[in-house]
């Protein structure tokens, strides 16, 4: 449940706020001093803090305690009070972040107005975060390809253990969505999910990010495992985590428990550990970059996420789910896709994957010039080879060929790209294209790439065929 944490140096003050909000259907924590206060926020964040802006015997006023929290934890409203109040000091808190000032002696109903409001919003931060993950979740989550089907159904299997899960496949594939999806559908899907970014953190300062740590100046400051307590953490790009931080990361694995840098006292953690990577481990492993131990902890569960040209036939839908999220978030048109540009964006090459589609429409969609629906000329690099004519320019290779051969390069790409395009399903290309399917049959044999479809696919083509 949602708590509101009131912090006072005056006990009567705090208890009496405690139960005025408790009268309220709030519950409430109490601290009366800055390291109580912290150590309330570093285990459990509230939902509301108020905070008083003089604190005797503390380290920490409460404008130090205010920028600490709100440089750790900037979606917690901070209300605060004080019995010394002037504007000098509400425009300070106000400036440093805080929700609202009220001066003490206050007024019961204007601290109830202040707190309902101030709980509304962190209400709403809350659902809007949970929304926005589940939106690209969901986006990017869909499909009904073989080889989407075949990883949500090994992604569905996970989410209901604890198991360690690597996950790999190509950049932009979907990875962290994937990732994201087994927390979203795990017992752990109230809790955090915190993304550690092993390739863009400073190999100095990995530790210190991953680990936290404890100064007299700021006093506990929570790593990102402690963040995670209770929830998921997700390593991104294992391969690039420093060799000293790959030991200590195996450690907290076995103990499950670690010391921030600068502390003494042992941190426990309840963590559930998903990673992955787009290199070969076990080859980094021989190269003496990574640490086999390490390798065999979080490779309890390997799973391979697709590419986006091994589920082509998705790219409509997904094209149509991110279209909808533009013009829902960005206000961007509602537009539908011409049969030239759905067929158009199958067949391109899109070696940053899903990552790269949804940039493809998102700029399409900012730099369209209309709402009607989009054409194949609006594509990134997709111009129509036409001259004002109607003519087809041909490539210079093409162009030197004779006849037979040229249609015959032609019909060769051209069907291997709607083979492609629909997954290999040969009914459904010989409907597009408007041919009898064993007429296609035959057409594939003579041009011979039957064969090397089959080899592709590791067995007959029709295998598929639903």
């Amino acid at each position: 449940m949602a708590h509101i944490l009131i912090v006072d140096d005056e006990k009567d003050i705090r208890e009496l706020i405690g139960d005025i909000l408790k009268d309220e259907g709030y519950a409430v924590r109490l601290a009366g001093n800055s390291d109580d206060a912290m150590n309330e926020v570093n285990v459990d964040p509230p939902a509301l803090m108020i905070l008083d802006i003089w604190l005797k015997d503390s380290r920490m006023d409460g404008i130090d305690i205010l920028k600490t929290v709100k440089r750790d934890n900037p979606d917690i409203p901070v209300v605060i009070i004080s019995g010394h109040g002037n504007i000098e000091i509400a425009v300070a808190a106000i400036k440093q972040g805080a929700y609202d000032f009220i001066e003490k002696p206050f007024n019961i109903d204007q601290l109830m107005v202040v707190v309902s409001r101030a709980m509304e919003t962190s209400r709403l931060r809350r659902e809007n975060q949970d929304l926005r993950r589940r939106d690209v979740t969901s986006a990017e989550m869909l499909g009904s390809s073989p080889a989407f089907r075949i990883l949500k159904s090994q992604l569905e299997k996970v989410t209901k253990s604890n198991g360690r899960v690597m996950l790999t496949g190509p950049a932009g594939a979907g990875k962290e969505m994937a990732a994201r999806f087994i927390h979203t559908h795990s017992n752990r899907a109230g809790a955090a999910f915190v993304s550690v970014s092993s390739a863009t953190v400073e190999p100095e300062r990995m530790e210190e990010v991953l680990f936290g740590r404890e100064t007299s100046e700021r006093g506990v400051e929570k790593g990102l495992l402690e963040q995670a307590h209770g929830g998921v953490v997700y390593f991104d790009e294992v391969a690039d985590m420093p060799l000293g931080t790959q030991s200590k990361i195996l450690r907290v694995l076995t103990e499950q428990q670690f010391s921030r840098a600068g502390g003494q006292d042992k941190v426990r953690v309840d963590l559930r550990v998903i990673s992955s990577t787009t290199r070969d481990l076990r080859a980094e492993i021989a190269q003496g970059r990574f640490r086999q131990e390490l390798y065999d902890r979080l490779n309890v569960v390997p799973i391979a996420v697709p590419s986006l040209e091994e589920r082509r036939e998705d790219i409509p839908e997904l094209t149509r789910v991110f279209i909808e999220i533009f013009h829902r978030t960005q206000g961007l048109p509602l537009r539908e896709l011409t049969p030239e540009a759905e067929a158009m964006l199958q067949t391109m090459q899109w070696p940053g994957n899903v990552r790269q589609l949804r940039n493809v429409i998102e700029r399409v969609l900012i730099l369209g010039d209309g709402s009607g629906p989009i054409e194949a000329r609006e594509l990134p690099g997709q111009e129509t080879p036409v001259e004002s004519g109607g003519r087809l320019v041909l490539g210079g290779a093409m162009a030197t060929l004779p006849l037979r051969e040229a249609r015959e390069v032609f019909e060769r790409e051209y069907l291997l790209t709607q083979i492609n395009r629909f997954g290999g399903n040969i009914s459904r290309t010989a409907a597009f294209v408007g041919m009898e399917r064993s007429a296609l049959h035959r057409k594939l044999k003579s041009l011979g790439v039957v064969s090397a479809h089959k080899g592709a696919r590791g067995g007959d083509e029709d295998e598929d065929d639903e």
